[in-house]
């Protein structure tokens, strides 16, 4: 009988190169001796991230992880896809912190910024000595983010801002926030440092989900910023979050399968391990049904990403095709978990397993970056060429 240790029933190991593993292998040893042990207690209060944590996700390259230059780790894609990975094997709120530090405000940073603003910013948050976070998002615009209410009006030689952001991770601890409004016509990105005058982040409380993780409002009352620290010169329009929001949902169609592989990790241990009538429960023939089909929607997500990952190293990637993973990936990883919690019987609901808080955690993930029926919009409307109504 074969034995994995983790769920790569095809042997896609043998695909990576050994930059690629071992850079797997370093994030998923820290999460197993560094996260996991703290993150019942982080869970039970309610948007508490670890920041104790930070200085060594920094050590590991985390942040900014696929970008070249600056303090950054310059990984390929595909290491960058299954660092993503693990940390979500952790806790969706362990890869949101990276992936919007890295892909949201690192990206555009290093895509879209002054050289000054690259110089000031980049190694700060490579280094984990600054934390960002990204507003676009607002109280009544999420998925028609083209609707956006935040304006910027040009003064002189300043910009001032006027606005709220919702759902924004990592809001109250950022040192600086990018910020989309729209000015006059068109959209543009700028950069507010954290006590700037009339700039406020409250955080979010009573969540459900994504508990171990900061999730904020920003208040933008006549905050005024110069043009030349603040103004991202390099993009204007939709083309400057979306393709930020490109980088995240790559991120999260990798980091998805990490939440299902440690929902079928903790199942199939469990199963193997309780008994029921006489014999394990990993004996019945239901259960192993069940197990069977958690492994090959895993196994399929892999593929799936890393086929992606190659796409985005070799410069072919297109955005649909991140939406068909982040789609896919998603909604199997919280069938998978909905699955495991089942197996798990009455324990299924106590923290001390992980299953419950992986599915609660994706029903979050199923819906930012990008809902699950607006990815399906996306795909359906790149394969007919029509806008649905």
């Amino acid at each position: 009988m074969l034995e994995f240790d983790s769920p790569d029933f095809l042997r896609l190991d043998d695909l990576l190169a050994d930059e690629e593993r071992l850079s797997r292998d370093a994030v998923r040893d820290f999460v197993s001796k560094d996260f996991l042990p703290l993150v019942q207690e982080h869970v039970r209060k309610d948007g508490s991230f670890p920041m104790q944590l930070v200085p060594r996700m920094a050590e590991l390259g985390l942040f900014g992880a696929n970008l070249q230059g600056y303090g950054c780790a310059g990984m390929n894609n595909v290491a960058y896809g299954l660092v993503m990975q693990e940390l979500e094997r952790g806790d969706s709120g362990l890869r949101s912190f990276a992936s919007v530090q890295g892909g949201l405000v690192m990206y555009p940073i290093h895509g879209y910024g002054s050289q000054a603003q690259k110089e000031r910013w980049l190694p700060r948050l490579a280094a984990g000595t600054a934390i960002g976070c990204f507003g676009l998002t607002e109280p009544d615009f999420g998925s028609h983010a083209s609707g956006l209410r935040t304006r910027a009006e040009k003064k002189g030689s300043k910009w001032v801002l006027n606005g709220t952001k919702r759902w924004i991770t990592n809001g109250s601890v950022a040192d600086v926030a990018i910020v989309w409004a729209r000015a006059g016509e068109t959209l543009r990105g700028f950069l507010v440092e954290r006590g700037t005058r009339g700039f406020e982040a409250r955080d979010i409380k009573g969540k459900l989900s994504l508990r171990a993780s900061v999730t904020s409002e920003l208040f933008l009352s006549d905050v005024e910023v110069s043009e030349d620290e603040s103004l991202l010169p390099g993009v204007s329009g939709m083309k400057g979050p979306l393709s930020c929001l490109t980088q995240a949902r790559y991120g999260i169609a990798w980091g998805a399968l990490g939440a299902a592989m440690a929902c079928y990790d903790e199942a199939l241990r469990y199963a193997k391990d309780r008994i029921v009538q006489g014999g394990p429960l990993a004996g019945k023939q239901i259960v192993q049904q069940k197990l069977v089909a958690m492994l090959t929607e895993i196994t399929k997500g892999q593929l799936l990403a890393l086929r992606l990952g190659r796409l985005k190293d070799e410069g072919k990637l297109h955005h649909a095709m991140v939406s068909m993973a982040k789609m896919n990936n998603v909604d199997v990883a919280l069938r998978i978990a909905r699955e495991a919690r089942d197996l798990l019987g009455a324990n299924g609901i106590v923290d001390d397993y992980a299953s419950m808080r992986h599915m609660v955690n994706l029903e979050t993930v199923r819906t930012y970056e990008g809902t699950h029926d607006i990815h399906t919009l996306i795909l359906g409307e790149h394969i007919t060429g029509m806008r649905a109504l």
